[in-house]
């Protein structure tokens, strides 16, 4: 499966979440592309919003890899307090996450 996800990094909230089938790439692709041009015309791209193509074998597996962009800031941070000293945290951007740009 191939997952479209608009992500509002001020809000921390998913501003659009579709899901294709892999026979349906190109519509993906036409997808991401349509709303990066609209985030452009509006002025709102820069680094408020990330506009990514994911894949997954399924809706769980996604959340499994991906799971930042389903928690809210107070869910981070209370995973991020429940391993201790956050050793398990990364602060670096995730490989695949820019991959849409």
């Amino acid at each position: 499966m191939i997952f479209l996800i608009e992500y509002n990094r001020g809000k921390g909230k998913i501003v659009t979440f579709r899901d294709f089938d892999d026979s349906q790439r190109r519509e993906a692709e036409d997808s991401r592309l349509g709303i990066e041009l609209d985030l452009n015309r509006k002025g709102r791209k820069g680094i408020d919003h990330e506009v990514v193509l994911l894949e997954a074998a399924s809706r769980d597996a996604l959340l499994r890899t991906h799971g930042r962009y389903f928690k809210d800031l107070d869910d981070l941070l209370k995973s991020a307090s429940q391993q201790g000293d956050g050793a398990g945290v990364s602060r670096e951007p995730e490989f695949g996450a820019e991959a849409g740009r």
